[in-house]
């Protein structure tokens, strides 16, 4: 394509944009702000796959729609492909990114950055919880894409192993 955006551009609107919608918009109601940003994610992954396909015959199957987001559609947006994809031919793919851009740079605790105390449970909860809001996007982006090729689907995001990032994608039947 030729407009582009800087990378830092977009790092700080995803991340302003989780910070108001968790903090100023539905601080009260986590599940509320998770579901609007992930609907955000949603209308720009289906606006980004019609852009991106607008010359390219539909898809046939699948794992051809699958394998386009994760080679041409991810490399538009992280200028990079998916590390590895897992199937079971069941309707299920696992899209992984060992270095997923936008939570290699959360840091897992901001509020312990500068101390030498150990971290608690309810710290390494509260990172948890923030670097899950900030997937919620991505994975509106993903469900929008595939929603958008005709494929209905569920997507959620698995980071048990920071900085890599699992993308569940499960196929509606």
């Amino acid at each position: 394509m030729g407009r582009e955006v800087a990378e830092s551009c977009v790092d700080a609107v995803v991340i302003e944009m989780v910070s108001a919608f968790c903090h100023k918009f539905y601080s009260a109601e986590p599940e509320l702000a998770a579901r609007r940003i992930e609907a955000i994610g949603y209308q720009v992954g289906h606006q980004l796959v019609e852009r991106y396909t607008m010359d390219c015959p539909r898809f046939t199957d699948h794992l051809e729609a699958i394998k386009f987001i994760c080679k041409e559609f991810w490399s538009e947006l992280f200028k990079k492909q998916i590390d590895n994809l897992k199937t079971n031919h069941r309707g299920t793919f696992v899209l992984q990114d060992n270095m997923f851009r936008w939570i290699a740079r959360i840091s897992p605790n901001p509020l312990q950055e500068n101390s030498t105390e150990s971290s608690t449970p309810n710290d390494d909860n509260q990172a948890a919880q923030t670097t899950s809001m900030h997937l919620y996007f991505p994975c509106g982006i993903i469900r929008g894409a595939l929603t958008s090729l005709g494929i209905p689907c569920a997507v959620s995001a698995d980071i048990s192993n920071r900085p890599a990032c699992s993308f569940v994608v499960r196929i509606k039947a």
